[in-house]
């Protein structure tokens, strides 16, 4: 039961299983020093002569015993029958160096840089860690808080806010971004391995197979009819007198698109084509531009600042958190959330491998030594004061009263050893007395 500062008020209707065992014993123990004191009266008024004088021996010294003990153990916590005799209330009067004693025991038995070491060194987390890992149960303790405080951390995230700072952090790194850099080192990526010919060789194959399509050659000989017509439309009509235009612009147009189909197929069948060759050039030409040349690099920054401002990045950016978090939430809510699965792997990897590793639990348990002699380094002198703190801001009431239901009991069997002792000794040292006598 926490104890309670001056500033708490203790609540009366709180009941605490130990202080019915406190009053039983409590009452015990009262119940014997009175009927000490009882058998005391009775052999007085006996004459305290012959067998009586054995019973006064025993009662006498038990009453003695045990009036010297109820003194010795109120002693502790409060001030006999409420009178102010020196060294009693020893808790209350004592509780500024039982504080102060407390917290140095504490940071010199627990908080020791040396002794919490030694005892690091003997636990070796690491192993212990592993071997924990592999137990299948404990891995669902790990498991299912984390998926249910990222459920509730879910719900407690302000939506509208997370959009808005995600969509300002990303807009912000984006217009940071020197997008000539990026490209110009990309490029030259690409140029030293010749990635940038396969780009090339992709672009002409599909140009090969987008001439040669027939919708392709319908368009060409369209647009020719229409160019002629409107050049030379004199000579067009002339011409239709005697052939089909269209079909010469059908002819024309095939010729053409074969043409053009057999000069890519060229191409891409001699690395040393001279289209490859000007791509080379211009590729590095343009690598160069990117890197030496200011203004085109600023046009291009510009250029990739405008996309990024416009309002349909923003919109996009926008609607991020909401489609990640709609899935986070629903693969965090499934029996068999890939998130889980994965985190339930990835520990059950690690145990496996402290376990196999001596090299990874050597390492984890420097780092833990490490980590908590820094850890207890800094705060060593901190808890102390804290705990010296703490306990003088107790309440004296509160204080004696958790102590009392703490030891109480035990101290009770004292005033009833006092008084049993006593009434032996009693005895012992009445026989003594008639043995010397005689």
């Amino acid at each position: 039961m926490p104890l309670t500062t001056a500033s708490d008020a203790p609540d009366p209707r709180a009941v605490d299983p130990r202080a019915a065992d406190l009053r039983r014993m409590k009452r015990i123990a009262l119940g014997c020093l009175l009927a000490s004191l009882a058998g005391l009266i009775l052999s007085l008024v006996m004459g305290a002569a012959g067998p009586w004088a054995w019973l006064k021996a025993f009662c006498e010294a038990a009453a003695i015993g045990g009036l010297a003990d109820w003194f010795a153990v109120v002693a502790l916590f409060r001030h006999p029958l409420g009178l102010p005799i020196p060294h009693t209330a020893l808790i209350p009067q004592g509780k500024q160096r039982l504080a102060e004693a407390l917290a140095e025991f504490v940071r010199d038995n627990f908080l020791h840089p040396e002794v919490l070491l030694q005892k690091l060194q003997i636990l070796n987390p690491a192993e212990r860690l592993g071997d924990w890992l592999r137990v299948p149960a404990n891995l669902a303790q790990i498991t299912g808080p984390v998926r249910t405080m990222a459920i509730e951390g879910l719900s407690l995230l302000h939506e509208q806010a997370v959009r808005r700072a995600l969509g300002e952090f990303l807009i912000a790194r984006a217009l940071a971004w020197n997008a000539t850099a990026t490209a110009a080192s990309v490029l030259d990526v690409l140029t030293q391995s010749g990635r940038h010919q396969d780009v090339l060789d992709g672009a002409l194959s599909k140009l090969r197979d987008y001439l040669a399509t027939p919708e392709v050659r319908s368009l060409v000989a369209a647009r020719l009819v229409k160019f002629s017509r409107a050049q030379w439309p004199k000579a067009t009509s002339l011409v239709d007198t005697i052939a089909n235009v269209d079909k010469m612009a059908d002819s024309l147009s095939d010729k053409l698109a074969l043409q053009l189909v057999e000069e890519v197929q060229t191409a891409l069948s001699q690395p040393d084509h001279a289209v490859r060759r000007q791509f080379d050039a211009w590729i590095v030409e343009f690598i160069e531009r990117l890197r030496q040349d200011p203004d085109f690099a600023r046009e291009v920054n510009a250029m990739k600042d405008r996309v990024v401002q416009s309002d349909d990045v923003r919109v996009y950016l926008d609607g991020i958190w909401s489609e990640v978090r709609a899935t986070l939430e629903r693969d965090l809510h499934r029996e068999d959330s890939v998130l889980i699965r994965h985190l339930d792997q990835g520990m059950a990897a690690l145990g496996d491998r402290l376990s196999r590793d001596a090299s990874l639990v050597s390492a984890i348990n420097t780092h833990v030594l490490s980590a908590a002699e820094r850890m207890v380094g800094g705060m060593r002198e901190g808890v102390t004061r804290h705990i010296a703190t703490t306990v003088k801001a107790w309440d004296d009431r509160s204080l004696v009263r958790q102590i009392e239901l703490s030891v109480g009991r035990d101290l009770q069997f004292i005033r009833l050893n006092g008084t049993l002792v006593g009434g032996a000794i009693g005895v012992f040292l009445h026989a003594l007395t008639l043995l010397m006598q005689r």
